[in-house]
């Protein structure tokens, strides 16, 4: 009787629709790491797959998902790579599969810097004040703080300080990691220090600090689309758009894994659900994989409606 049911058992068990692990892009900012986990946990629990976590960056990360060494990059910012994306998606190889929620980018400086500096209201007026954001390693400049290196919005950035003139009185400061410039912003912020940033949003530190977006020129597409090539010739300014954030898988995963592109396709947030989720990672202090798991024991509305019934079942049984 007991190997009878042992038997059933493994009937009923989800059998996944490749012999191998998922890969999913290890990208390290908070949304993608627990979002990461949430999809892994579905994965594992309700389809049965096992899956594993390549480190890597925005733009690397499309290549491999080209070359088919990642079957899923779970966050793109569109406007960030919207070059490279543009021709990754002309191969064929890759599809984007959903708006996962929108994404926003702005340039910021603290409440209190604002303050202080009542007539600092656009990123153009930044050369005025670059005494007040003085770059500790570059007497005579300031700082400011860019994209981390290797990201797709670092090429942004990079142009729109060059679109501004901003070489002869500001650093182009771009930190080795997102934890390394969270750090840094945040200890800035902690001694009341005048800092000007680069940073994108839904995240704990937007939704954490009292911050003041500079203004920049009215968006314009082709002068964005430029921005986003790393081979702009002359880059103009232009306010950040809205920013779609989406999933984009491997072609030949999808032709593989039906019913897991069905899932990948379906997993769309409200960005208040996504704020909700990185303030409680902020507040606990707990890692991407036990904000996962707060994720789907309190928002089971949100995720069963990604799933048919039986695997939302397997899946909330596990929790």
């Amino acid at each position: 009787m007991t190997g009878f049911a042992g038997t059933a058992q493994a009937a009923d068990a989800p059998q996944c629709e490749v012999n191998r692990p998922v890969k999913f892009g290890g990208m390290n900012w908070e949304s993608n790491l627990v979002l990461v986990e949430v999809q892994r946990t579905i994965l594992e629990k309700g389809f049965g797959c096992q899956s594993e976590v390549l480190p890597t960056e925005t733009l690397p990360a499309l290549a491999a998902l080209e070359r088919g060494d990642l079957d899923v990059n779970t966050e793109i910012w569109l406007n960030s790579v919207a070059d490279p994306w543009k021709k990754a998606e002309a191969t064929g190889r890759v599809k984007r599969v959903n708006d996962l929620f929108m994404g926003g980018e702005a340039w910021f400086i603290p409440r209190y810097t604002a303050e202080r500096l009542p007539e600092l209201k656009t990123a153009a007026d930044l050369p005025r004040f670059k005494d007040e954001f003085a770059d500790p390693e570059q007497p005579g400049k300031g700082r400011f703080y860019g994209c981390p290196a290797g990201w797709g919005c670092e090429v942004v950035s990079g142009n729109l300080y060059r679109a501004l003139g901003l070489q002869d009185s500001f650093t182009l400061y771009s930190p080795g990691t997102g934890a390394a410039q969270k750090a840094a912003l945040t200890s800035a912020y902690k001694r009341k220090q005048n800092v000007v940033f680069y940073y994108w949003y839904p995240t704990p530190l937007v939704g954490a600090l009292d911050l003041v977006k500079l203004e920049l020129p009215e968006y314009d597409a082709a002068k964005h689309e430029c921005l986003t090539a790393a081979k702009c010739e002359d880059p103009q300014p232009s306010a950040y758009p809205e920013n779609p954030v989406f999933t984009a898988l491997n072609a030949e995963f999808m032709r593989q894994a039906p019913n897991l592109t069905t899932f990948f396709s379906s997993m769309e947030l409200e960005n208040e659900v996504v704020d909700e989720m990185l303030a409680h990672m902020e507040a606990s202090g707990d890692d991407a994989e036990q904000v996962a798991e707060w994720f789907l024991k309190n928002k089971p509305a949100v995720w069963s409606a990604w799933l048919p019934k039986d695997v939302a079942e397997r899946v909330q049984a596990s929790l």
